[in-house]
């Protein structure tokens, strides 16, 4: 390498230019990495929802693995950007800092070994310039003695003409002389500096670039790998984000979002009672019979059982002819029945069900509208929002209630909270007037009580109402649960009038007898008996029970369950005591049963 000084200074260029080729590849890296973070967050915010209110927050379960794989996602653009910024920090700032240092450096180098070669060059001309003036030294002697043995044989010449001649000829053998000795210290330092070029200063200078260049390429290892960690320092994050995006998809239950849209539009209403059978051959079995009204059995005028369908719904009708009370009908129009030219019969269903006449007798509501007001979503939009919410169907009506009674109970615990505030404070400030003046919180003291007041009212307001609505929901389930029962009891012992006989072997179509009780009306509307129990539970954590309406538990303590979380986190349950009231779910192991215990 002693001789290849230009090829070293092209492949230390080389080096560095390549150096800048890489890190201008992971300048362009960085860049993708931050375009792509930034298209995943665009994405993520352009697919979130955008919440309006409370009502629309999404419930279902593949709502919310979605918005849970949106919220991995935004994290995993997030990791994208650590990417990017730990590349830029760590393999590209370091390159390009490196790389100015490295110029530098070679810069450094080859200006020391074009200065050694520059000092050998100017030896060499020294040495050159006294070999040079040697040569003709020696040749200016060699003429001056070939001047003088001349002189000296010729006979012709003088004394002085040769004396001159010696004189010159010596004159140029000294300075012969004096430039020989000179050319041999020239040449001797020449080669001396020559010997130390070549063997200590190039062969350094050249050691110190070789010690460069495995720098660079150490660094670019280092660069490389650091490229390799940048990525893989994320690794374990974004695992952890794949692995929520997958439990999020487990997380999808389709029962569950089934059970929220029963929940969501479930209305509270009873399916239409059964159409009673409409007998037209009285007359004829009368003039039969002579007026009886009874009918033989030998005579063959039994009914049909398939045309006695509904009529085990008898014995719990109001009048004869009635069906038992229905929720309001789909479809506005009146119950009668209308002849064809065929002679057939058809019913039409009506909107004054003999249950809403006696409920709107006795509670005094107006009463509720038909479905035709069903819209699509989450809501009842028939009329204007009532305070009471009577213009929604009863469950829906339940619900709303129990969530305004869950919000008023907050804002009551928070001034509550607020006014032990004041309190402490009004204390303080008795204890130490310069801190404050008592009498400035009375006037805030007084407004809080009163907003506590009002609260309280409130709540005690809705609670009436949701009493009211519980106890409908409570007597439609007993009265529908009982006329079944009768239906499968009766089925097949019932006149066509709805008479009914101990007899299975013999009918009886006389007039209907009455077996309701006096009060059926108000057993109808009004049940007092405790809820049957579903389950039990067991108390995981401990629950005051503060605020009006909820029953407090301690912690391992049972309790029956009454009546399951609709969605609003709160449970009823009801000690052995016969004590009921609402618990938070999220505190209960709650264990449903088939064969439960009873009130």
């Amino acid at each position: 390498l002693k001789d290849q000084f230009d090829n070293l200074d092209k492949h230390t260029q080389w080096g560095i230019d390549f150096l800048e080729k890489y890190a201008k590849f992971v300048k362009e890296r960085i860049e993708i990495e931050q375009n792509y973070a930034k298209q995943l967050r665009n994405l993520v915010k352009k697919y979130c929802p955008k919440r309006s209110s409370k009502d629309e927050e999404p419930r279902f379960t593949s709502c919310l693995a979605f918005f849970n794989i949106l919220n991995e996602l935004n994290d995993y653009a997030g990791q994208r950007e650590v990417v990017a910024e730990e590349m830029g920090h760590r393999v590209y700032g370091e390159l390009m800092r490196y790389s100015h240092d490295l110029k530098t450096e070679r810069k450094m180098h080859l200006q020391e070994g074009r200065k050694a070669q520059q000092y050998l060059d100017m030896c060499w001309k020294q040495m050159d310039n006294s070999k040079k003036k040697f040569e003709r030294e020696c040749r200016e002697a060699e003429k001056a003695q070939q001047s003088y043995e001349r002189l000296d044989n010729d006979t012709n010449a003088t004394k002085a003409d040769v004396e001159k001649a010696k004189q010159q000829l010596n004159l140029r053998t000294h300075m012969a002389d004096e430039n020989k000795n000179e050319y041999a210290a020239q040449l001797q330092n020449f080669n001396g500096e020559q010997h130390k070029h070549y063997y200590i200063v190039i062969p350094q200078i050249y050691k110190q670039l070789q010690e460069m260049d495995e720098r660079r390429t150490i660094k670019l290892s280092e660069c490389y790998k650091g490229f390799a960690d940048s990525e893989r320092k994320v690794i374990p994050i974004i695992s952890k984000c794949l692995e929520g995006m997958i439990l999020a998809a487990k997380s999808v239950d389709e029962h569950r979002d089934s059970q929220l849209v029963i929940d969501c539009f479930k209305s509270g209403f009873e399916p239409p009672g059964d159409f009673p059978f409409e007998d037209y051959s009285q007359n004829i079995y009368r003039t039969i019979s002579d007026g009886t009204i009874s009918t033989p059995k030998q005579e063959g005028m039994r009914i049909d059982s398939k045309t006695t369908v509904g009529k085990a719904k008898g014995k719990l009708w109001l009048f004869g002819k009635k069906p038992k009370p229905q929720s309001p009908p789909l479809t506005p129009t009146s119950l009668y029945t209308s002849s064809t030219p065929n002679g057939s019969q058809y019913p039409i269903f009506s909107i004054e069900p003999v249950h809403y006449c006696m409920s709107d007798i006795k509670t005094g509501k107006p009463r509720i509208p038909s479905f035709r007001s069903l819209k699509r979503g989450y809501f009842f939009l028939q009329g204007p929002a009532l305070e009471d919410f009577s213009h929604l169907p009863p469950e829906q009506r339940r619900k709303k209630l129990q969530q305004r009674i869950d919000e008023l109970n907050r804002e009551l615990q928070k001034e509550t909270d607020q006014k032990d505030a004041l309190i402490k404070m009004k204390d303080v400030y008795e204890k130490n007037p310069q801190m404050g003046d008592p009498s400035s919180l009375q006037p805030k003291l007084t407004e809080t009580m009163s907003n506590m007041d009002r609260l309280r009212m409130e709540i005690h307001k809705n609670e009436a109402w949701l009493s009211e609505v519980e106890g409908k929901v409570a007597a439609r389930s007993d009265r529908r649960h009982s006329s079944d029962i009768n239906h499968l009891v009766t089925q097949g012992r019932e006149s066509p009038e709805g008479s009914y006989t101990d007899d299975a072997n013999q009918e009886v179509r006389g007039p209907p007898q009455q077996h309701a009780h006096p009060n059926e009306f108000d057993d109808e509307f009004e049940d007092d008996d405790p809820l049957p129990a579903i389950g039990h539970c067991k108390a995981i954590y401990p629950f005051d029970g503060h605020n009006e309406g909820t029953l407090a538990m301690k912690e391992g303590e049972i309790l029956y369950i009454i009546e399951e979380d609709k969605g609003d986190g709160w449970t009823r349950a009801r000690r052995h005591n016969g004590e009921e009231g609402y618990v938070p779910t999220s505190y209960i192991d709650v264990t449903l049963e088939k064969n439960s215990k009873g009130a």
